[in-house]
């Protein structure tokens, strides 16, 4: 049987390395959900093409693209979600601050994926159905400067909790990842404002970061993707309404 798992960030980061390893299970189609086209589409190209995997390229805080998408596939049902879809950055008060485009990327998107999901998910025959969001260990504890984004991964954390609760009983089960330093683009972006910020190297700030983790390294794509696979497989039916930090040991509890 088929079970239909849509991803959403998924041209690139962590979104595009869950879609290649999830789409080495052959019961698996993958629907592929992202603002860029291209990049979906090069993540495609790197995926195993045991089913007719789908793009959908639109904004996912875009109403109007989510019924549009819908209505035009014969999809009837999604056995996981993948609402993985984030902007991150600094964001500061006054002219150019990002705060809206940060929260309405990250909560807002976030939200919107899952609602207009649900009914695909309580329609699938499979008896536990997934739904992971993607936090971040900023959710856990304060950064300067990252008001919005540290505001919008917390918020993510009461999302999942809440839906935890009221989906608990239709075997929906609610988690979410809350990664620390992943090396993807967006990661190295943030990596090289603070080089540039400190006066130092892209090399040499990779190293200081690495070193403020008691593990001293990073995390890679393929690691979260592993993980997300596991999440997702008939091993684990008992796990909801848990933030679940991946993320070398820079939050403990």
């Amino acid at each position: 049987m088929t079970k239909n798992i849509l991803i959403t960030g998924a041209g690139s980061g962590m979104g595009r390395a869950t879609a290649i390893v999830l789409s080495q299970n052959s019961d698996y189609r993958i629907i592929l959900v992202g603002r860029d086209q291209a990049k979906l589409s090069d993540t495609l190209a790197q995926m195993n093409r045991h089913n007719n995997h789908l793009i959908w390229a639109m904004d996912i805080r875009d109403s109007s693209a989510w019924e549009e998408h819908l209505r035009s596939h014969t999809m009837t049902s999604l056995f996981a979600v993948f609402a993985n879809a984030g902007v991150g950055g600094e964001n500061q008060f006054g002219e150019g601050d990002r705060w809206k485009e940060i929260i309405s990327t990250n909560l807002d998107g976030t939200y919107y994926t899952i609602q207009y999901c649900l009914p695909l998910l309580r329609n699938s025959d499979t008896t536990f159905k997934h739904i992971l969001i993607t936090s971040s260990c900023l959710a856990r504890f304060g950064v300067p400067r990252y008001t919005a984004y540290c505001t919008a991964k917390t918020g993510l954390l009461g999302l999942m909790r809440s839906l935890a609760v009221e989906l608990g009983h239709e075997k929906i089960l609610v988690n979410a990842l809350t990664p620390g330093w992943v090396e993807t683009d967006m990661a190295v972006a943030g990596v090289e404002k603070l080089a540039l910020a400190n006066g130092r190297s892209l090399t040499e700030e990779m190293k200081i970061q690495q070193s403020i983790v008691p593990l001293q390294r990073f995390s890679q794509p393929e690691e979260i993707a592993h993980f997300v696979d596991f999440l997702f497989s008939e091993k684990q039916t008992s796990m909801t309404g848990q933030a679940l930090d991946i993320n070398n040991g820079s939050f403990m509890i």
